[in-house]
């Protein structure tokens, strides 16, 4: 297997006047392609801003991240932008959709921006909305949808540049138990079928437990 995600002696500080907090204190970690990897620990621990710093869409104070060999730190803010559009999808637990579109209309949006065609935009949204199992939701809009109906469309938006890696950010917490295990199902079946590498940020043992490795975290650091 070939490392998809390298992390080198990554600190993070954030500074607000006097005060300075070391959310990442030395972080040394690795993912192999195709893993799914939940990042685990209490509220606080650092995990959200792992997360965000792994994917470029925060950035470093000290160390390395390499993505796919590409050390994100060498790279300008427009160029990280383009890195995440092209090779990254992101699920997060508010689900992000715009209330006034339908389901396939949010998950076109990101293609449409990026001035895919619209043809091409709209079959491929309807593509991942059937991946997900919403294709007959399509023309529904947000509030229409029940909670896990709309975290699926986020998985389809997230879906649609097949990205190498998708990045949850407690992908399951306004779900109820019964949404929630139909969410951890297809991202399993996802992560199975397509070989993309999930990392997921989680307080639910049940979601680590679905995971091919737990990456425990405390006070910043990896225990």
């Amino acid at each position: 297997m070939s490392l998809i995600i390298e992390a080198q002696q990554v600190k993070k500080i954030y500074r607000s006047g006097q005060l300075r907090v070391e959310a990442l204190n030395g972080i040394d970690m690795a993912v192999e392609a195709g893993e799914m990897v939940a990042i685990m620990g209490p509220s606080g621990c650092g995990k959200t801003t792992l997360l965000n710093c792994l994917s470029g869409l925060d950035t470093i104070d000290e160390g390395n991240i390499f993505i796919q060999g590409d050390n994100l730190r060498e790279l300008s803010d427009n160029e990280r932008t383009t890195y995440r559009a092209r090779h990254m999808g992101f699920i997060f637990q508010d689900f992000n959709l715009l209330p006034v579109l339908s389901a396939v209309e949010n998950v076109e949006l990101p293609m449409l921006i990026a001035r895919v065609p619209a043809k091409k935009a709209r079959r491929r949204a309807l593509e991942m909305l059937e991946r997900v199992g919403l294709l007959d939701r399509a023309r529904h809009r947000p509030a229409e949808l029940s909670g896990g109906q709309r975290q699926r469309v986020t998985i389809a938006r997230a879906l649609t540049n097949d990205p190498a890696i998708v990045w949850a950010d407690e992908p399951t917490g306004n779900l109820d138990s019964e949404n929630a295990q139909e969410i951890l199902d297809l991202l399993c079946r996802l992560n199975r079928e397509h070989g993309q590498t999930f990392v997921i940020v989680t307080h639910a043992i049940e979601v680590g437990n679905l995971a091919n490795r737990i990456i425990t975290m405390r006070d910043g650091q990896i225990i």
